[in-house]
């Protein structure tokens, strides 16, 4: 059974932190690149981050940047995303996404065919 597990999520107040992982059972990350996408109510499925398979290459939405972390322990089968300086405009539901090899297509949804169930990330005070 292949699958993707988020976990982490929570309600953080405004400039707080909290650490997403994506752990996969049934088949390995390791050639995979792995993309985080969030979504909020009402609002589009976005690209946050990317990390290439190896590890050595990240993309980042502009409006995390220099905010958001993503890394990988590929022994572990499982991948991060540090969330700092957290804003209520971040406020959406967290999926990581897996399913192409290909570092510059992965922050396309349609590139991925595995998903995990999203975890909630709250922003309030």
């Amino acid at each position: 059974h292949l699958q993707l597990v988020e976990s982490g999520g929570g309600l953080v107040q405004p400039g707080g932190s909290l650490r997403l992982s994506c752990a996969a059972s049934g088949f390995t990350l390791d050639d995979y690149a792995i993309g985080w996408f969030r979504q909020a109510p009402g609002k589009e499925r976005e690209g946050v981050s990317c990390i290439s398979s190896g590890g050595v290459s990240t993309n980042y939405a502009d409006s995390v940047k220099g905010r958001f972390t993503v890394s990988r322990d590929n022994a572990k089968n499982t991948v991060y995303l540090q969330m700092n300086s957290l804003k209520p405009e971040d406020t959406a539901v967290y999926y990581c996404a897996a399913g192409t090899r290909l570092f510059r297509l992965c922050f396309s949804p349609h590139s991925h065919g595995y998903w995990g169930q999203g975890t909630q990330v709250t922003v309030s005070s």
